[in-house]
């Protein structure tokens, strides 16, 4: 099983707020050279900190993906402004999602309104993450969602991206295993990253859990909590990351390609967490 683990974990990478980013010195001081770290981008971030956390995870031998929020885009010009900057920090890989407005501030109302303007290839952007959703969406309905999945593998042949899914966190493995095998027999091409909590107190994943509105694994969360003494312990991923390692396979018919952490407790234990799981296959 460790092997298993430690080819799962290849390709591992991890999200970071440009405010956590301020207590980072040097990244190469907590991640492999190369890693994949994207930079979030929630209502009303501050762009300037966002470039500034882009920049140093270039200089310092990142891949930088940033967040690009459809709904947040004011016009065409501006997302090409915003792409262009990114590009001068050579950015060549993107997260874009819908954002979590209540009204677009602009032209773009989806993911899928970006991809259509062929802006992002053009201007040199080669790999695109877009949302994907183990356990459905509070916003979006399910004929919706695969309606807008069959549109995104459409996209990913018309355009030539590499567009890949990645997913929101989630706590349950056979929730994944079950959606992947649904959407893969739906016509899926797109490969996936799945999305996990990294190392965080059961009190601080059920917060985030609420904001984000993943009802099932909420509800699996709130089964824990009722043990009050678990709510300030460290919960961790592995036995998620154990069954889920055969899938992420070259041989495996399923399209899980890697992990995606969520650092929701302290980034730098998720970063140890997730590299020590690459090299030796075991906590």
């Amino acid at each position: 099983m460790s092997e298993q683990i430690k080819t799962a974990m290849q390709n591992w990478s991890i999200e970071v707020t440009p405010s956590s980013r301020q207590k980072i010195t040097d990244f190469r001081d907590i991640l492999p050279i190369g890693t994949t770290v994207n930079v979030t981008a929630i209502p009303g971030s501050d762009p300037e900190q966002i470039l500034s956390t882009v920049r140093q995870l270039a200089m310092q031998e990142m891949n930088a993906v940033p967040h690009i929020a459809a709904r947040g885009i004011e016009s065409s010009a501006a997302l090409e402004a915003l792409i262009s900057r990114y590009r001068e920090a050579h950015v060549t890989e993107l997260l874009l999602i819908a954002g979590g407005y209540k009204q677009p501030v602009g032209e773009f109302t989806s993911s899928i309104d970006v991809l259509e303007t062929g802006l992002l290839e053009n201007l040199g952007i080669q790999k695109v993450g877009v949302a994907g959703h183990p356990e459905g969406s509070p916003d979006i309905s399910k004929s919706e969602l695969a309606d807008a999945l069959k549109r995104k593998n459409a996209i990913a042949q018309e355009s030539g991206l590499d567009l890949y899914l990645e997913t929101q966190f989630c706590f349950d493995a056979h929730a994944i295993l079950d959606w992947e095998a649904q959407i893969r027999q739906a016509g899926n091409r797109l490969p996936i990253r799945i999305g996990l909590a990294g190392p965080a107190r059961l009190k601080t994943l059920i917060h985030f859990a609420v904001i984000s509105g993943v009802g099932p694994s909420l509800q699996f969360l709130k089964k824990q909590a009722r043990n009050l003494t678990k709510l300030l312990t460290v919960q961790d991923p592995y036995e998620l990351i154990e069954t889920l390692a055969p899938h992420i396979d070259p041989q495996s018919l399923s399209a899980l390609q890697s992990i995606h952490f969520y650092a929701f407790g302290d980034f730098s234990q998720t970063a140890r967490f997730a590299n020590q799981l690459a090299t030796q296959g075991t906590r």
